[in-house]
């Protein structure tokens, strides 16, 4: 027989996992951290208005970047504003050089409510090492 310590253990359990099944997804399901052959995947089949955002700086930039990729400075001041102009509903599909930078992107993002972004692990070097494209 249970205890009641474990009986209420059991109950705020059960409590928790109806909550989180009634709400359907969570913020955290349109939040996707997608390896170098996903993304290739991903962006070979888009979700509709899919946009590509670099995040490094114009001269990374220009060195080589994804196909169809926009460019957004994550040192500018006007950086996170920029950001929060862009369409909530869009979906993105964030890189930077590591992934030092998109992570920290992807979680402004979060913050600012978007609701459907992508984040390239490991950033435009993991795409390089597998040998994938790049203008």
């Amino acid at each position: 027989m249970l205890s009641q310590r474990k009986r209420t253990l059991v109950a705020a359990a059960m409590a928790l996992a109806l909550l989180a099944s009634a709400c359907g997804g969570t913020a955290t399901d349109a939040f996707e951290l997608t390896s170098a052959t996903d993304a290739q995947e991903l962006l070979a089949e888009p979700p509709a208005g899919l946009v590509v955002l670099d995040v490094r700086t114009p001269l990374e930039f220009a060195e080589g970047h994804i196909a169809d990729a926009a460019n957004v400075d994550f040192y500018e001041p006007s950086f996170g504003a920029e950001l929060d102009a862009l369409n909530k509903d869009t979906p993105y599909f964030v890189y930077c050089r590591s992934g030092n930078r998109s992570a920290q992107t992807v979680q402004t993002m979060r913050d600012l409510g978007f609701t459907q972004v992508y984040e390239l692990e490991g950033g435009i070097l993991t795409w390089l090492d597998a040998g994938l494209p790049i203008e």
